[in-house]
C-alpha cells in the first residue's frame, strides 16, 4: 500500500458548495457523503451538511472537505495553511489559475519565478489560499 497525504478542508456550512467549486476547477469526480447519510444527525438543521466530501482526478489530484459542526471549534484562521498544486506544464497550471480565480484575491499574480516557470497564489471567495506551480528543478 502506498500512503499520500490529501488536503483535507474544514467549513463551516459550505463545504458542498467548495466541493462543486473545486470540482468545476479541476475536473473529476465529487463525493458528498452528509451526517444524514452516515445517521450521524446531532443537530437537525446540520443533517445536510458534509460529513465526508471529496474531489478526486484521474491524475491524482484529491482535495477532501467537511463542514464542521456547530458543537465543535472552529475558526479559519489566518494563513493556517495554503493549498499547493504543482503542475508539469504552464498550460495546466494556467487553466486551473483561470478557473479558482473566479471570485477570489490574488496575492501573487500567475507568472514567473525565481524557482518556478509559472508561480502564483489566490485566496478563493472560501477563504482558502491555493499555491499554483510548474514543477521544476531547482538550481540554487
Amino acid at each position: 500500500m502506498t500512503a499520500k497525504a490529501v488536503t483535507h478542508l474544514n467549513f463551516r456550512g459550505d463545504a458542498r458548495e467548495a466541493l462543486t467549486f473545486y470540482q468545476a476547477a479541476f475536473g473529476g469526480d465529487v463525493t458528498v457523503v452528509t451526517y444524514k447519510d452516515a445517521g450521524d444527525v446531532q443537530d437537525p438543521a446540520a443533517a445536510d451538511q458534509v460529513m465526508f466530501g471529496q474531489v478526486s482526478t484521474a491524475d491524482g489530484l484529491s482535495v477532501m472537505a467537511y463542514d464542521v459542526p456547530a458543537d465543535l471549534p472552529w475558526n479559519q484562521g489566518e494563513n493556517a495553511f495554503f493549498v499547493s498544486v504543482r503542475g508539469g506544464t504552464a498550460e495546466e497550471i494556467a487553466a486551473y489559475w483561470e478557473k479558482l480565480s473566479e471570485g477570489s484575491t490574488v496575492l501573487r499574480p500567475l507568472g514567473a519565478a525565481q524557482w518556478a516557470p509559472l508561480y502564483g497564489m489566490l485566496r478563493d471567495r472560501f477563504g482558502v489560499t491555493w499555491v499554483l506551480d510548474v514543477v521544476s528543478e531547482y538550481n540554487a
